[in-house]
């Protein structure tokens, strides 16, 4: 049943008939999907609505996907969805080092869209009602201030412009500071979906947030690699890391 309020969606991709196949399919969901041809049109379009997500092509005419969403990440963090080629991993890398939330090969199935935007979309919006998160009070590593209810993260007196994905790692991260997170761990607590075998997208968005973090994996002030299992939030008002030297 269609909602009173559709949920608007973006998709920017030159093939005009996968458009209409979406729209087609999300309206009777309860999404209002625009669309655009162009990777030009597209960015103007992303810049200039509220949208709750963006489907987003890497090939178009004008101005590559990968392009397009780094521009777009200068100003926004809408979530934004990646439409790669059938297993291409450099695609989605590239991708989810530029500020992608998720990616989706062009084979996808109508109900895959469909499960991967509300799960998306779910991570950005906040949270309607007080939940216990919202009345905890901030978590705090050294300089660094979570605040889980308002989603808000704070380095300094400097706020940190994540994606949703981004913050929901930091947050699994700072819950269990001092502890090791494995990558199966993470991936199952904020991705909401399966992933492939050895899939890196974890290592790629830990890469992301330690450079909105300022932070060097050889002298870590925050995150830790913990060598073939996964990663650790440290204090860096009460670890010292030595610079990691490589072998002779």
């Amino acid at each position: 049943m269609e909602s009173a309020h559709p949920i608007r969606l973006l998709v920017v991709d030159d093939d005009r008939k996968l458009c209409r196949l979406i729209q087609d399919y999300l309206a009777p969901m309860g999404y209002a999907v625009d669309a655009a041809h162009t990777g030009p049109e597209g960015l103007d379009q992303a810049r200039s609505n509220p949208y709750a997500a963006v489907i987003l092509d890497v090939m178009l005419p004008g101005l590559d996907g990968f392009e397009l969403l780094r521009q777009l990440r200068r100003d926004s963090n809408v979530p934004v969805l990646m439409l790669t080629a059938r297993g291409d991993e450099s695609d989605r890398i590239v991708g989810l080092e530029l500020g992608a939330d998720d990616y989706l090969p062009k084979t996808f199935s109508p109900r895959e869209l469909l499960a991967r935007l509300r799960a998306v979309i779910r991570r950005a919006a906040p949270a309607a009602a007080p939940c216990p998160d919202a009345a905890a009070p901030e978590i705090a590593v050294g300089p660094l201030r979570i605040n889980t209810g308002a989603r808000v993260a704070v380095l300094g007196d400097r706020p940190l412009a994540l994606t949703a994905l981004e913050f929901d790692l930091l947050a699994s991260l700072a819950r269990a500071r001092g502890r090791v997170k494995t990558r199966d761990q993470l991936l199952a607590e904020i991705a909401e979906r399966d992933y492939e075998v050895f899939d890196r997208s974890i290592d790629v968005h830990v890469s992301a947030l330690r450079r909105k973090l300022e932070d060097d994996p050889r002298t870590p002030r925050f995150i830790r690699t913990i060598r073939s299992v996964g990663y650790m939030l440290i204090d860096p008002d009460r670890e010292r890391i030595e610079p990691w030297t490589p072998p002779d």
